[in-house]
């Protein structure tokens, strides 16, 4: 059998105190006399008392300075995806001004996820809202604490979000390159729901579940059907924001009668996946086809060409839920920042010729 725990009030009893005086040499020592001090805590050493629980000081303040950042994706994701990364800079530094801490919370499957949210020891709830966000935002809520939804693009005007205007960004990048004269298109696309990959046509990217990817399709075809481009002529293919399905999808689009002369890459991730797999093939960027991001990652700014990208503002965004849960005051807050077109030289004209 286990041995017996040791409490403070054993402590208190070997060094001849009362439990107060014990809690105050852990708590507060400034106001316990020295000589009494090191009587606490040579009794402490004798009965192998590591101090206090702080599970019992942080439920009586009722609070314990940290924050859960939630996803559905794997841990890995917030070390691996270069649009996580620079949210999780953001989160990290306004987390180091306030002194609070940070508590990931992921899964590989629903049913961990949702253990995993249950049992987080936070104040509140920063959630990356991806794939599945309707999910997440099921379960932070369930714990009637504080949070945030990132990448939202929800309706629903009693969850607090922060974002962009996905719809704007994507019309800006679509209008950038008909303005550089492109007319043959092709759109690599973030997931429409967790059903596959592949080639899709535009009702069925129309009517994604995602809302991000819904939003972005729907202003990336404004622009296009401004200019006069038949939504039906622009191939759609359905990638999973990684380089095997960016690479597949490639593979499609090149193969068809007439390629396209220019790329909207839904992601930056997807854009750079997609320079390898042109560079590698020997097919010039700019020269023969021009490609746009969407993110504004800092790993685009050194690709080989540099990256053209709709930039939104992450580490901001991640400061600004940090302070949102942190300053949280009952009020339900919805802002949306602006993007920029960052030109840099993956677009240019299309070659001269027929397009």
């Amino acid at each position: 059998m286990s041995k017996p725990s040791v409490k403070l009030a054993d402590v208190a009893k070997a060094a001849g105190v009362s439990h107060g005086t014990a809690s105050n040499a852990f708590n507060r020592p400034g106001i316990v006399r020295e000589e009494v001090r090191r009587r606490i805590f040579e009794a402490a050493q004798k009965l192998n008392y590591a101090g206090p629980d702080p599970r019992g000081r942080l439920l009586r303040a009722g609070k314990v300075n940290a924050i859960g950042v939630a996803t559905a994706e794997p841990l890995s994701y917030f070390f691996a995806d270069p649009f996580a990364r620079v949210v999780m800079s953001g989160i990290s530094q306004a987390c180091d001004a306030t002194g609070a801490g940070i508590s990931l919370v992921s899964a590989a499957n629903q049913e961990q996820l949702a253990w995993n949210i249950q049992s987080a020891v936070v104040d509140g709830f920063i959630v990356f809202c991806l794939e599945d966000g309707s999910r997440l935002v099921e379960l932070t809520r369930e714990r009637k604490l504080p949070f945030v939804a990132l990448d939202f693009g929800f309706d629903d005007e009693t969850i607090a979000a922060i974002g962009v205007d996905d719809v704007a960004g994507a019309r800006l990048a679509a209008s950038h390159l008909t303005g550089l004269g492109h007319r043959r298109f092709a759109v690599l696309s973030l997931s429409f729901a967790d059903t596959g990959t592949g080639p899709a046509s535009f009702g069925e990217a129309r009517n994604a579940l995602y809302c991000g990817t819904r939003a972005r399709i729907r202003g990336y075809f404004q622009a296009l059907s401004q200019a006069g481009i038949d939504e039906s002529g622009v191939p759609i293919y359905e990638t999973d924001n990684d380089e095997a399905s960016t690479w597949a999808g490639l593979e499609h689009v090149f193969s068809l009668p007439e390629p396209p002369t220019a790329i909207l890459a839904m992601s930056d991730k997807v854009a750079l996946h997609a320079l390898d797999w042109l560079r590698a093939r020997g097919i010039a960027v700019p020269g023969e086809v021009s490609i746009i991001g969407f993110d504004g990652v800092p790993e685009g700014e050194f690709s080989e060409p540099p990256l053209t990208t709709i930039a939104q503002p992450m580490a901001e965004m991640g400061r600004r839920a940090v302070e949102t849960i942190l300053g949280f005051d009952g009020t339900i807050r919805r802002e949306t920042f602006d993007v920029e077109l960052v030109v840099r030289g993956s677009t240019a004209p299309p070659p001269a010729g027929p397009n």
